[in-house]
């Protein structure tokens, strides 16, 4: 399990509406879609509609020219550019929380999310390219799903599941998305060069913030938004010093076995 860090949970004073809890998981679904892979033409296009784009507004975000006065064709192909340089080439930098908390891919935070997925019954759905569980798209339609299944069981009555669920995306604030999402978010604000993963990254500061406020979940921000992250230490399972292939007493003995 995670070290938790200075983390403290609350009670939520109030419980949310099925509609509240939908509008929730519309917007980790909207952030988890700029980070699962490179956005796809539906996904712009979507982002791109008025109402959309009014919304976003109305919550202080302003895409530049360069999202909004582009053909939709021409936008597709420079944000994939874009995906590749912050996310997957080297000295990028890539949405994934072993990455930024260890400097390694799956360490610790990508075993504990995987073993939460199969106690939730969540499974990582194929996309254009394989990624880790512990990826920030996969961690973001996680709790989106939570918060669907959740709604659901409020409409139907079930008020343990909902609260079951409720300690679940809690948990998972407290134990993943909590300890690095903030500080990666102004890591990716101040590397991007195109406004849309530059507002993206601020509406995923923003609303990570407010998350953490409304499910009365504090812990501390691990990753610090740092451009170098120092590789962790991983346990020999073995004596490097020690001789190999025959080199040793035990050695020599099975190789006398098989002579």
């Amino acid at each position: 399990m995670q070290n938790q860090n200075a983390v403290l949970i609350e009670p939520m004073e109030d419980s949310l509406s099925p509609l509240e809890l939908r509008a929730r998981a519309g917007y980790y679904q909207l952030l988890a879609g700029a980070f699962a892979e490179e956005p796809g033409c539906d996904y712009l296009a979507a982002l791109r509609a008025p109402e959309a784009m009014a919304a976003l507004v109305d919550l202080g975000f302003q895409f530049d020219a360069d999202f909004t006065g582009v053909p939709l064709d021409e936008l597709q192909d420079t944000l994939a550019c874009e995906y590749a340089t912050l996310f997957t080439t080297s000295g990028g930098c890539p949405p994934v929380e072993s990455s930024r908390l260890t400097g390694r891919f799956q360490q610790e935070p990508f075993h504990d999310v995987k073993a939460i997925y199969q106690h939730c019954g969540f499974a990582l759905q194929p996309g254009k390219f394989a990624v880790f569980e512990d990826q920030l798209g996969v961690e973001l339609s996680f709790v989106a799903a939570l918060l669907e299944n959740q709604a659901a069981a409020l409409e139907s009555g079930d008020m343990a599941t909902v609260k079951r669920l409720e300690k679940e995306v809690k948990r998972f604030w407290a134990t993943h998305l909590g300890r690095w999402v903030r500080g990666y978010a102004t890591l990716l604000a101040r590397a991007t060069e195109h406004s849309f993963y530059r507002e993206i990254a601020r509406l995923l500061r923003d609303f990570a913030e407010a998350e953490l406020a409304l499910l009365k979940v504090r812990v501390d921000d691990v990753d610090g938004g740092r451009e170098v992250v120092p590789k962790s230490e991983i346990e020999v399972l073995f004596n490097p010093d020690e001789p190999v292939c025959g080199g040793c007493e035990h050695g020599k003995t099975q190789n006398g076995a098989y002579a």
